[in-house]
């Protein structure tokens, strides 16, 4: 095997490296409970993860046993791989780029408004007919139960850090100023004409907030929140998978070349 096929060869293993944590980073998304409920988002960065695996192994073969048709057909599949990762990167960053969080006086958390979040989110997730079903799913998680047992005074639970969905979904607005009696049984509003939310809040623990704007606004805070974190490894991803395509092509250039150089020098032996 020649000196360009061993560089090859070793560009693919660190592609195929490369394809683990696209797929760890899809896993991790599919795996948090809004995503469950949310199938849109729960499987491309996996599927791609696992498609960049693929290729790599394929190239890895064809250039260790210098198979000149599997390394052409490796380097065609990495270059659409390579730009659906770079769209999906583009469109993750710019419907996540809005954040419609905002502090609140005194509490740990923050709040969110509906407003807030790009319109292609909140077209495709909450204002579809998606959130019929997104709805009894979340409230079918331990989202909202978990937090009864990590927090037991008010003190507590109003410094505490809790995600955009329980935010959202699992207590009322602090502007209708409900009594706290546990994070999510709250009772008498002093202002309750402050949002068209605080009518909706019920301590039925099946419904509490699932059906208030805050909710929706809370989900697609949760979704940012992810989806920028799984950004970061993307784009170190995309990055080094550049690179080693850049240099794979020129080794598989140079590997033809030293092809067309041994045959020439046997044409003359």
């Amino acid at each position: 095997m020649g000196v360009a096929n061993n560089i090859t060869a070793v560009l693919n293993f660190i592609a195929f490296l490369c394809s683990i944590p696209i797929i760890a980073a899809g896993i991790w998304l599919a795996s948090k409970p809004e995503n469950e409920c949310i199938h849109l988002f729960r499987w491309p960065v996996v599927l791609l993860g696992f498609l960049i695996l693929l290729v790599s192994l394929a190239g890895f073969v064809g250039a260790y046993w210098y198979k000149e048709t599997l390394l052409a057909f490796y380097l065609c599949c990495m270059a659409i791989l390579i730009g659906l990762l770079l769209i999906l990167l583009v469109f993750a960053f710019v419907v996540t780029r809005a954040d419609g969080g905002y502090d609140v006086p005194g509490r740990g958390y923050r709040e969110y408004r509906l407003q807030g979040f790009s319109a292609w989110l909140r077209n495709h997730v909450v204002y579809s007919k998606n959130w019929d079903k997104i709805r009894p799913c979340l409230a079918e998680t331990d989202v909202c139960s978990k937090m009864t047992q990590n927090y037991i005074t008010a003190d507590q639970f109003f410094m505490a850090h809790i995600s955009p969905l329980q935010s959202g979904c699992c207590k009322p607005p602090t502007v209708c100023g409900y009594n706290y009696v546990n994070p999510t049984l709250w009772l008498n509003p002093v202002n309750p004409a402050a949002d068209p939310d605080c009518f909706l809040w019920n301590n039925d623990q099946n419904q509490l907030c699932y059906n208030c704007n805050a909710c929706k606004a809370g989900l697609l805070g949760n979704l940012r929140r992810e989806w920028r974190k799984t950004n970061v490894i993307l784009i170190v991803a995309v990055v080094v998978l550049i690179w080693v395509y850049v240099i794979a092509c020129s080794a598989f250039k140079n590997a033809q070349t030293e092809d067309l150089f041994r045959r020439y020098k046997q044409g003359w032996v």
